[in-house]
Protein backbone atom coordinates (compact mmCIF):
# COMPACT_ATOMS: atom_id res chain seq x y z
CA UNK A 1 0.00 0.00 0.00
CA UNK A 2 1.70 3.66 -0.90
CA UNK A 3 1.92 5.83 2.22
CA UNK A 4 -1.07 8.12 0.54
CA UNK A 5 -3.48 4.74 1.22
CA UNK A 6 -2.08 4.11 4.35
CA UNK A 7 -2.27 8.12 5.84
CA UNK A 8 -6.09 7.42 4.65
CA UNK A 9 -6.99 4.23 6.21
CA UNK A 10 -5.17 5.24 9.48
CA UNK A 11 -7.74 8.00 10.02
CA UNK A 12 -10.48 5.84 9.04
CA UNK A 13 -9.58 3.57 11.84
CA UNK A 14 -9.10 6.57 14.42
CA UNK A 15 -12.62 7.76 13.10
CA UNK A 16 -14.13 4.19 13.87
CA UNK A 17 -12.61 4.43 17.39
CA UNK A 18 -14.01 7.88 18.04
CA UNK A 19 -18.08 6.86 16.69
CA UNK A 20 -17.87 3.87 18.94
CA UNK A 21 -16.97 5.71 21.92
CA UNK A 22 -20.27 8.12 21.73
CA UNK A 23 -21.92 8.17 24.72
CA UNK A 24 -25.57 8.91 23.81
CA UNK A 25 -26.78 5.91 23.15
CA UNK A 26 -25.25 3.72 26.45
CA UNK A 27 -26.92 7.06 28.15
CA UNK A 28 -30.25 6.80 26.44
CA UNK A 29 -30.45 2.73 27.09
CA UNK A 30 -29.87 2.68 30.97
CA UNK A 31 -32.17 5.69 31.39
CA UNK A 32 -34.43 3.85 29.92
CA UNK A 33 -34.87 1.54 32.85
CA UNK A 34 -36.10 3.96 35.35
CA UNK A 35 -39.69 5.34 35.86
CA UNK A 36 -39.92 8.99 36.40
CA UNK A 37 -43.24 9.23 38.13
CA UNK A 38 -40.74 7.54 40.90
CA UNK A 39 -39.42 10.45 41.80
CA UNK A 40 -40.79 13.85 43.09
CA UNK A 41 -37.72 15.47 41.12
CA UNK A 42 -35.14 14.79 39.04
CA UNK A 43 -31.40 16.96 38.77
CA UNK A 44 -29.22 16.04 36.21
CA UNK A 45 -26.09 17.32 36.87
CA UNK A 46 -22.17 16.55 36.12
CA UNK A 47 -19.03 17.66 33.95
CA UNK A 48 -17.01 16.48 31.17
CA UNK A 49 -16.09 17.10 27.62
CA UNK A 50 -18.83 14.69 26.53
CA UNK A 51 -21.15 16.10 28.82
CA UNK A 52 -23.25 17.95 26.17
CA UNK A 53 -23.76 14.90 24.33
CA UNK A 54 -24.75 12.77 27.62
CA UNK A 55 -27.16 15.62 28.63
CA UNK A 56 -28.90 15.24 25.38
CA UNK A 57 -29.32 11.83 25.60
CA UNK A 58 -30.56 12.01 29.12
CA UNK A 59 -33.38 14.58 28.13
CA UNK A 60 -34.59 12.28 24.78
CA UNK A 61 -35.12 9.99 27.95
CA UNK A 62 -36.40 12.43 31.05
CA UNK A 63 -37.54 15.61 29.14
CA UNK A 64 -39.62 17.74 31.17
CA UNK A 65 -39.52 15.22 34.28
CA UNK A 66 -35.79 17.13 34.78
CA UNK A 67 -36.64 19.57 37.49
CA UNK A 68 -33.37 21.36 37.22
CA UNK A 69 -29.56 21.00 35.77
CA UNK A 70 -26.46 22.23 34.98
CA UNK A 71 -23.11 20.89 33.36
CA UNK A 72 -19.82 21.78 33.04
CA UNK A 73 -17.88 21.74 29.83
CA UNK A 74 -15.21 22.70 27.97
CA UNK A 75 -15.36 25.59 26.09
CA UNK A 76 -16.90 25.02 22.73
CA UNK A 77 -18.43 21.41 23.78
CA UNK A 78 -21.59 22.42 23.78
CA UNK A 79 -25.19 21.08 22.21
CA UNK A 80 -28.83 22.22 21.97
CA UNK A 81 -30.70 21.39 25.33
CA UNK A 82 -34.45 22.47 26.78
CA UNK A 83 -33.96 21.30 30.03
CA UNK A 84 -30.31 21.31 31.56
CA UNK A 85 -28.20 24.15 31.04
CA UNK A 86 -24.03 24.49 30.09
CA UNK A 87 -21.67 26.39 31.71
CA UNK A 88 -18.72 26.85 29.27
CA UNK A 89 -15.61 26.53 31.34
CA UNK A 90 -11.63 26.49 31.44
CA UNK A 91 -9.63 22.99 30.51
CA UNK A 92 -7.30 21.81 31.73
CA UNK A 93 -6.14 24.93 34.10
CA UNK A 94 -9.82 25.63 36.34
CA UNK A 95 -10.74 28.76 35.84
CA UNK A 96 -13.73 31.36 37.59
CA UNK A 97 -16.64 29.65 35.40
CA UNK A 98 -15.84 26.39 36.50
CA UNK A 99 -16.23 27.22 39.80
CA UNK A 100 -18.93 29.21 39.84
CA UNK A 101 -20.75 26.05 37.50
CA UNK A 102 -19.34 23.52 40.38
CA UNK A 103 -21.19 26.00 43.48
CA UNK A 104 -24.68 25.95 41.29
CA UNK A 105 -23.89 22.30 41.40
CA UNK A 106 -23.45 21.67 44.78
CA UNK A 107 -26.15 23.91 45.80
CA UNK A 108 -28.44 21.91 43.45
CA UNK A 109 -27.43 18.61 44.53
CA UNK A 110 -27.89 19.44 48.19
CA UNK A 111 -31.57 20.74 47.83
CA UNK A 112 -32.68 17.06 47.01
CA UNK A 113 -34.07 15.09 49.29
CA UNK A 114 -34.50 11.12 49.71
CA UNK A 115 -37.77 11.16 47.08
CA UNK A 116 -35.71 12.78 44.64
CA UNK A 117 -33.16 11.59 41.82
CA UNK A 118 -29.87 12.86 40.72
CA UNK A 119 -28.36 11.73 37.32
CA UNK A 120 -24.81 12.79 37.57
CA UNK A 121 -23.00 12.31 34.23
CA UNK A 122 -19.36 12.47 34.40
CA UNK A 123 -16.86 12.29 31.71
CA UNK A 124 -13.15 13.32 30.48
CA UNK A 125 -11.71 16.75 31.59
CA UNK A 126 -14.17 16.48 34.70
CA UNK A 127 -11.79 16.80 37.34
CA UNK A 128 -10.57 20.23 35.85
CA UNK A 129 -14.33 21.55 35.12
CA UNK A 130 -15.49 20.96 38.85
CA UNK A 131 -13.28 23.31 41.01
CA UNK A 132 -14.82 23.97 43.76
CA UNK A 133 -11.80 24.35 46.24
CA UNK A 134 -11.96 24.10 50.30
CA UNK A 135 -11.21 27.36 51.85
CA UNK A 136 -8.42 28.65 52.54
CA UNK A 137 -7.26 27.03 49.46
CA UNK A 138 -8.40 29.60 46.58
CA UNK A 139 -8.93 28.74 43.06
CA UNK A 140 -5.67 30.87 41.91
CA UNK A 141 -3.74 28.09 44.15
CA UNK A 142 -5.87 25.18 42.63
CA UNK A 143 -4.81 26.65 39.12
CA UNK A 144 -0.82 26.87 40.11
CA UNK A 145 -1.35 23.49 41.30
CA UNK A 146 -2.78 21.92 38.41
CA UNK A 147 -0.33 23.56 36.21
CA UNK A 148 2.53 22.25 38.47
CA UNK A 149 1.33 18.66 38.34
CA UNK A 150 0.68 18.94 34.80
CA UNK A 151 4.56 20.25 34.25
CA UNK A 152 5.94 17.24 36.89
CA UNK A 153 4.76 14.03 34.58
CA UNK A 154 2.43 12.91 37.51
CA UNK A 155 0.14 10.68 35.94
CA UNK A 156 -3.90 10.89 36.10
CA UNK A 157 -4.56 8.75 39.33
CA UNK A 158 -1.96 10.70 41.09
CA UNK A 159 -3.45 13.90 40.00
CA UNK A 160 -6.38 13.62 40.85
CA UNK A 161 -5.98 12.42 44.77
CA UNK A 162 -4.75 15.72 44.94
CA UNK A 163 -7.48 17.51 43.24
CA UNK A 164 -9.83 15.41 45.65
CA UNK A 165 -8.20 16.45 49.01
CA UNK A 166 -8.53 19.75 48.50
CA UNK A 167 -11.88 19.90 46.53
CA UNK A 168 -15.64 20.44 47.88
CA UNK A 169 -16.87 18.33 45.65
CA UNK A 170 -14.76 15.34 44.26
CA UNK A 171 -13.70 12.02 45.47
CA UNK A 172 -17.09 11.12 46.59
CA UNK A 173 -17.99 14.63 48.54
CA UNK A 174 -20.64 14.98 45.32
CA UNK A 175 -22.36 12.13 47.13
CA UNK A 176 -22.03 13.34 50.67
CA UNK A 177 -23.93 16.58 49.20
CA UNK A 178 -26.49 14.83 47.76
CA UNK A 179 -27.33 12.64 50.83
CA UNK A 180 -30.01 11.02 50.84
CA UNK A 181 -31.45 11.24 47.28
CA UNK A 182 -30.92 8.20 44.86
CA UNK A 183 -27.88 8.97 43.04
CA UNK A 184 -27.32 7.46 39.49
CA UNK A 185 -24.20 8.35 38.16
CA UNK A 186 -23.04 7.09 34.44
CA UNK A 187 -19.21 7.64 33.61
CA UNK A 188 -17.38 7.70 30.40
CA UNK A 189 -13.81 6.45 31.40
CA UNK A 190 -10.86 8.49 30.38
CA UNK A 191 -8.80 6.81 33.10
CA UNK A 192 -6.66 3.62 32.80
CA UNK A 193 -8.57 0.96 34.20
CA UNK A 194 -11.95 2.61 34.49
CA UNK A 195 -12.34 3.12 38.01
CA UNK A 196 -14.94 5.02 39.04
CA UNK A 197 -12.92 6.83 42.16
CA UNK A 198 -10.62 8.26 39.41
CA UNK A 199 -12.55 8.92 36.87
CA UNK A 200 -13.55 12.76 37.22
CA UNK A 201 -12.10 12.71 40.14
CA UNK A 202 -14.83 10.50 41.62
CA UNK A 203 -17.17 12.85 43.08
CA UNK A 204 -19.98 9.89 43.57
CA UNK A 205 -17.35 7.03 44.05
CA UNK A 206 -15.42 6.12 47.11
CA UNK A 207 -12.61 7.67 47.36
CA UNK A 208 -9.39 5.00 47.96
CA UNK A 209 -6.74 7.84 48.16
CA UNK A 210 -5.60 9.42 51.49
CA UNK A 211 -4.17 12.96 52.32
CA UNK A 212 -0.83 11.21 53.13
CA UNK A 213 -0.60 9.18 49.49
CA UNK A 214 -0.97 13.15 48.21
CA UNK A 215 2.29 14.08 50.03
CA UNK A 216 3.68 10.87 48.43
CA UNK A 217 2.99 12.36 45.34
CA UNK A 218 4.76 15.44 45.82
CA UNK A 219 7.43 14.04 47.05
CA UNK A 220 7.79 11.76 44.21
CA UNK A 221 7.98 14.67 41.79
CA UNK A 222 10.15 16.93 43.74
CA UNK A 223 7.38 19.62 44.22
CA UNK A 224 5.54 19.60 47.64
CA UNK A 225 7.89 23.13 48.51
CA UNK A 226 6.53 24.54 45.20
CA UNK A 227 3.14 24.00 45.55
CA UNK A 228 0.58 27.06 47.35
CA UNK A 229 1.81 27.24 51.27
CA UNK A 230 -2.31 26.68 51.81
CA UNK A 231 -2.21 23.75 49.54
CA UNK A 232 0.92 22.39 51.51
CA UNK A 233 -0.22 22.96 54.78
CA UNK A 234 -4.07 21.07 54.15
CA UNK A 235 -2.56 18.13 52.46
CA UNK A 236 -0.25 18.58 55.82
CA UNK A 237 -2.90 18.98 57.94
CA UNK A 238 -4.83 15.74 56.87
CA UNK A 239 -2.18 13.82 56.88
CA UNK A 240 -1.79 14.28 60.57
CA UNK A 241 -5.71 13.44 61.23
CA UNK A 242 -6.62 17.22 61.58
CA UNK A 243 -8.99 17.19 58.65
CA UNK A 244 -11.80 15.10 57.79
CA UNK A 245 -10.75 12.46 54.98
CA UNK A 246 -12.90 12.01 51.68
CA UNK A 247 -15.79 9.78 51.75
CA UNK A 248 -14.38 6.05 52.14
CA UNK A 249 -16.26 2.74 51.05
CA UNK A 250 -17.51 1.68 53.84
CA UNK A 251 -19.56 4.68 54.49
CA UNK A 252 -23.56 4.90 54.40
CA UNK A 253 -24.40 7.91 51.81
CA UNK A 254 -22.90 4.96 49.29
CA UNK A 255 -26.03 3.11 49.87
CA UNK A 256 -27.99 4.98 47.62
CA UNK A 257 -25.52 5.51 44.89
CA UNK A 258 -24.81 3.43 41.90
CA UNK A 259 -21.26 4.46 39.15
CA UNK A 260 -22.09 2.86 36.15
CA UNK A 261 -19.11 2.69 33.21
CA UNK A 262 -20.86 3.44 30.12
CA UNK A 263 -17.81 4.19 27.59
CA UNK A 264 -14.35 3.57 28.24
CA UNK A 265 -11.20 3.31 25.80
CA UNK A 266 -11.65 -0.87 25.43
CA UNK A 267 -14.34 -0.30 23.41
CA UNK A 268 -13.12 2.16 21.02
CA UNK A 269 -10.27 0.49 20.70
CA UNK A 270 -12.64 -2.86 19.79
CA UNK A 271 -14.16 -0.63 16.89
CA UNK A 272 -11.36 0.32 15.37
CA UNK A 273 -9.62 -2.88 14.95
CA UNK A 274 -13.23 -4.03 13.06
CA UNK A 275 -12.44 -1.20 10.73
CA UNK A 276 -8.98 -2.28 10.51
CA UNK A 277 -9.48 -5.88 9.65
CA UNK A 278 -12.14 -4.52 7.10
CA UNK A 279 -9.66 -2.55 5.06
CA UNK A 280 -7.52 -5.54 5.02
CA UNK A 281 -5.16 -5.31 7.91
CA UNK A 282 -3.81 -8.35 9.95
CA UNK A 283 -4.63 -6.39 13.42
CA UNK A 284 -3.52 -6.91 17.02
CA UNK A 285 -4.55 -5.14 20.01
CA UNK A 286 -1.78 -4.24 22.06
CA UNK A 287 -3.23 -2.59 25.25
CA UNK A 288 -5.95 -0.47 26.78
CA UNK A 289 -3.62 0.34 29.26
CA UNK A 290 -0.71 2.55 27.53
CA UNK A 291 1.13 4.59 30.31
CA UNK A 292 4.12 5.95 31.02
CA UNK A 293 6.63 8.75 29.36
CA UNK A 294 5.21 9.44 26.34
CA UNK A 295 8.56 9.27 24.22
CA UNK A 296 9.54 6.46 25.77
CA UNK A 297 6.06 4.32 24.73
CA UNK A 298 6.19 6.01 20.87
CA UNK A 299 9.90 4.43 20.78
CA UNK A 300 7.99 1.36 21.65
CA UNK A 301 5.85 1.11 19.08
CA UNK A 302 8.49 2.23 16.53
CA UNK A 303 10.68 -0.57 17.41
CA UNK A 304 7.45 -3.05 16.61
CA UNK A 305 6.86 -1.14 13.58
CA UNK A 306 10.26 -2.14 12.51
CA UNK A 307 10.65 -5.77 13.38
CA UNK A 308 6.85 -5.83 11.63
CA UNK A 309 8.70 -4.84 8.65
CA UNK A 310 11.79 -7.17 9.22
CA UNK A 311 10.81 -9.97 10.19
CA UNK A 312 6.55 -10.03 10.08
CA UNK A 313 6.53 -10.61 14.03
CA UNK A 314 4.62 -10.25 15.78
CA UNK A 315 2.31 -9.92 13.08
CA UNK A 316 3.21 -9.63 9.23
CA UNK A 317 2.04 -6.93 6.94
CA UNK A 318 -0.32 -5.48 5.87
CA UNK A 319 0.29 -4.87 9.53
CA UNK A 320 -2.18 -3.05 11.76
CA UNK A 321 -1.48 -2.48 15.76
CA UNK A 322 -3.57 -0.48 17.61
CA UNK A 323 -3.38 0.78 21.86
CA UNK A 324 -4.40 3.36 24.02
CA UNK A 325 -4.49 4.71 27.14
CA UNK A 326 -2.34 7.81 28.32
CA UNK A 327 0.79 8.78 28.80
CA UNK A 328 2.40 12.05 30.04
CA UNK A 329 5.01 14.38 29.09
CA UNK A 330 7.73 15.88 31.19
CA UNK A 331 7.69 19.12 29.83
CA UNK A 332 11.36 20.38 29.46
CA UNK A 333 11.07 22.85 26.69
CA UNK A 334 9.00 26.39 26.13
CA UNK A 335 7.01 25.09 22.75
CA UNK A 336 3.11 23.97 21.94
CA UNK A 337 2.28 20.99 21.66
CA UNK A 338 0.05 17.55 23.49
CA UNK A 339 1.21 14.16 24.22
CA UNK A 340 -0.56 13.14 21.19
CA UNK A 341 1.69 15.04 18.77
CA UNK A 342 4.70 14.15 20.60
CA UNK A 343 3.92 10.92 20.85
CA UNK A 344 4.30 11.00 17.05
CA UNK A 345 7.13 13.34 16.17
CA UNK A 346 8.93 11.12 18.91
CA UNK A 347 7.52 8.01 17.11
CA UNK A 348 8.78 9.94 14.02
CA UNK A 349 12.82 9.91 14.83
CA UNK A 350 12.75 6.21 14.98
CA UNK A 351 10.70 5.74 12.14
CA UNK A 352 12.51 7.96 9.60
CA UNK A 353 13.49 5.54 6.32
CA UNK A 354 11.10 3.09 7.14
CA UNK A 355 8.82 2.58 3.91
CA UNK A 356 4.99 1.98 4.00
CA UNK A 357 5.03 3.20 7.23
CA UNK A 358 2.51 5.08 9.58
CA UNK A 359 1.54 5.99 12.55
CA UNK A 360 -0.95 8.20 14.08
CA UNK A 361 -1.94 9.46 17.71
CA UNK A 362 -4.77 11.45 18.57
CA UNK A 363 -7.35 11.85 21.37
CA UNK A 364 -11.06 11.01 21.26
CA UNK A 365 -12.16 14.06 22.75
CA UNK A 366 -10.60 15.91 19.63
CA UNK A 367 -7.93 18.11 21.83
CA UNK A 368 -4.43 17.27 22.73
CA UNK A 369 -2.70 19.70 24.95
CA UNK A 370 -3.52 22.88 24.78
CA UNK A 371 -3.87 23.30 20.99
CA UNK A 372 -7.00 22.88 18.51
CA UNK A 373 -5.73 19.28 17.06
CA UNK A 374 -6.37 16.10 18.47
CA UNK A 375 -2.93 14.43 17.63
CA UNK A 376 -0.82 14.41 14.61
CA UNK A 377 0.09 11.77 11.91
CA UNK A 378 3.45 10.64 10.26
CA UNK A 379 5.32 8.07 8.45
CA UNK A 380 9.13 6.85 7.50
CA UNK A 381 9.28 9.14 4.81
CA UNK A 382 7.94 12.29 7.30
CA UNK A 383 12.25 13.62 8.10
CA UNK A 384 13.13 13.67 5.06
CA UNK A 385 10.43 16.51 4.29
CA UNK A 386 11.83 18.13 8.07
CA UNK A 387 14.79 17.38 9.32
CA UNK A 388 14.98 19.10 12.22
CA UNK A 389 12.71 17.05 14.14
CA UNK A 390 15.21 16.37 16.80
CA UNK A 391 14.96 20.02 18.03
CA UNK A 392 11.47 20.53 18.05
CA UNK A 393 11.02 17.25 20.60
CA UNK A 394 13.55 18.79 22.41
CA UNK A 395 11.47 21.73 22.82
CA UNK A 396 8.04 20.23 23.42
CA UNK A 397 7.23 22.09 20.09
CA UNK A 398 5.62 19.13 18.39
CA UNK A 399 2.38 21.26 17.31
CA UNK A 400 4.78 23.75 15.10
CA UNK A 401 6.45 20.57 13.87
CA UNK A 402 3.14 19.18 12.46
CA UNK A 403 1.42 22.50 11.06
CA UNK A 404 4.21 22.99 9.44
CA UNK A 405 3.87 19.53 7.60
CA UNK A 406 -0.02 19.89 7.18
CA UNK A 407 0.13 16.53 9.95
CA UNK A 408 -2.27 17.43 12.49
CA UNK A 409 -5.14 15.77 13.01
CA UNK A 410 -8.23 18.09 13.54
CA UNK A 411 -11.46 17.03 14.55
CA UNK A 412 -13.08 19.70 16.22
CA UNK A 413 -14.79 18.71 19.88
CA UNK A 414 -16.03 15.21 19.55
CA UNK A 415 -18.42 15.34 22.50
CA UNK A 416 -16.55 12.14 24.28
CA UNK A 417 -13.59 10.82 25.68
CA UNK A 418 -12.52 7.63 26.37
CA UNK A 419 -8.61 8.71 26.34
CA UNK A 420 -5.86 7.78 23.35
CA UNK A 421 -5.69 5.84 20.40
CA UNK A 422 -2.77 4.91 18.44
CA UNK A 423 -2.82 3.96 15.08
CA UNK A 424 0.60 1.98 13.41
CA UNK A 425 0.07 0.81 10.10
CA UNK A 426 3.07 -1.25 8.28
CA UNK A 427 2.07 -2.19 4.83
CA UNK A 428 4.43 -4.17 3.32
CA UNK A 429 7.86 -6.09 4.44
CA UNK A 430 11.46 -5.07 3.90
Amino acid sequence: MSTRTLRRHALAIFRAAVAAADPGAAVKRYLERFDPARFRNIYVVGAGKAGASMAAAAERVLGARITDGLINVKYGHLAKLRHVRLEECGHPVPDRKGMAGAERIARLVTAAQRHDLVVCLISGGASALLPLPEPPVTLKETQETTRLLLASGAGIHEMNAIRKHISRIKGGQLARLAWPARVEALLLSDVIGDDPGVIGSGPTAPDASTFADCLRVLDRYRIRRRIPAAVRKRLEQGARGEIQETPKPEDPIFSRVRNRVVGSNRLALAAAARRARELGFRTLVLSSEIQGETREVARMHAAIAREIARSGQPIPPPACLISGGETTVTVRGRGLGGRNQEFVLAAAIDLAGLPDTVILSAGTDGTDGPTDAAGALAAGDTLSRKPDARAYLDGNDSYHYFEALGDLVKTGPTLTNVMDVHVLLVGSRR
